[in-house]
C-alpha cells in the first residue's frame, strides 16, 4: 500500500467532504420534494446528487485509475486494488424531514480493507478522520472508545439494512435490546452512530444485515479509536461482506454484547 497515495487521498477526501457538507448545510430546510428509491423507505433528493457530483469530481480528477462505488451513481467499470466508497448524504430521510442529523461519508479501501475514513457532520462542523494504524480524530483531536471496565445497562446503537424491515428475527433481537439496555438508538444516519461510539458516547453498536457505502468508514473509525468489530459468533470482522451481522464495542465489553445478541436471538416472544 502506497503511503503517498494515502496521504493525497486524505487531502482529497477532506476537501470533498467539506465542500459537499457546505452544500448540504446551505440547502438544509429548503427541500421542495424527494423521490422514493424503493419500497423499503429509502429516498433520494437533488441534494444527494449534487453532493455526490462534488465528491466524485474531486476523486476522479486526482485518481482516475481507482474504482469507485457511490450511493446514487453506483460503480464505475475500473478494476483496481483501490476502492472508494461514497455516501454523499448519509441520513437523507432526516435531511428531508428537517432533522439536522446527517453526514457525508467517504472511505478508501485497499485490497478490500478500509485504510482511510472521512466523515463530516455539516450541522455541527465535526470532521472525523481515521486511517489504518493512524488513530481516529475529530477536528484534529484524538478520540477514543469508552473504557469503562464493566457495564450493566448499555447505550446501544441499532443499524439495520433498508430491506430488513420487520423480519421476525430482527424484530425479536431489536425488541430484546430495547428492553434490556439503558437506551437503544436509531438515528437513520449510521455514520453518526459510528462516530458516537468512537468518541465514547455509545457503548456498542449492533448491525443487522446493513451493508452499504456508509458502513466501512464507521468500522475503521471505531477500530482506530480502540474498538473491536466482530460477528455474532465472536469472530473478528475484516474486509467486506455482503450481509454483515456485526457487533462493535470496546474489547472489555465483548462478552456482554455477545451474550446480549445470543439471548436476544434465542428468546421466545409473542411479537
Amino acid at each position: 500500500m502506497s503511503q503517498t497515495i494515502l496521504s493525497v487521498a486524505k487531502e482529497v477526501a477532506i476537501a470533498a467532504a467539506y465542500e459537499a457538507g457546505r452544500l448540504t448545510r446551505e440547502r438544509f430546510g429548503t427541500l421542495a420534494h424527494y423521490e422514493e428509491k424503493d419500497d423499503h423507505g429509502d429516498i433520494v433528493t437533488e441534494v444527494d446528487h449534487m453532493a455526490e457530483s462534488i465528491i466524485l469530481e474531486k476523486i476522479q480528477r486526482v485518481f482516475p485509475e481507482h474504482h469507485i462505488r457511490s450511493e446514487e451513481v453506483g460503480e464505475n467499470d475500473i478494476q483496481s486494488d483501490w476502492i472508494w466508497m461514497v455516501d454523499p448524504l448519509d441520513g437523507t430521510n432526516n435531511f428531508a424531514v428537517g432533522l439536522p442529523l446527517f453526514g457525508i461519508s467517504i472511505t478508501l479501501l485497499f485490497e478490500h480493507i478500509p485504510v482511510l475514513a472521512v466523515i463530516y457532520e455539516p450541522m455541527t462542523d465535526h470532521l472525523y478522520v481515521s486511517s489504518k494504524d493512524g488513530g481516529a480524530f475529530c477536528n484534529a483531536r484524538p478520540i477514543a472508545m469508552n473504557r469503562v471496565k464493566a457495564i450493566t445497562k448499555a447505550r446501544v446503537g441499532w443499524i439495520q439494512g433498508h430491506a430488513v424491515q420487520n423480519e421476525q428475527r430482527a424484530v425479536k433481537l431489536r425488541h430484546y435490546i430495547d428492553v434490556n439496555t439503558k437506551r437503544m438508538m436509531r438515528l437513520w444516519a449510521p455514520t453518526l452512530q459510528w462516530c458516537m461510539l468512537a468518541r465514547g458516547d455509545l457503548d456498542g453498536i449492533i448491525v443487522y444485515n446493513s451493508e452499504g457505502e456508509d458502513l466501512y468508514s464507521g468500522l475503521l473509525m471505531v477500530k482506530e479509536a480502540g474498538g473491536i468489530v466482530i460477528d455474532y459468533e465472536g469472530t473478528p470482522f475484516t474486509g467486506m461482506r455482503s450481509q454483515p451481522y456485526l457487533i462493535a464495542c470496546h474489547p472489555t465489553h465483548q462478552d456482554y454484547f455477545l451474550n446480549m445478541v445470543r439471548e436476544g436471538l434465542s428468546v421466545h416472544t409473542s411479537l
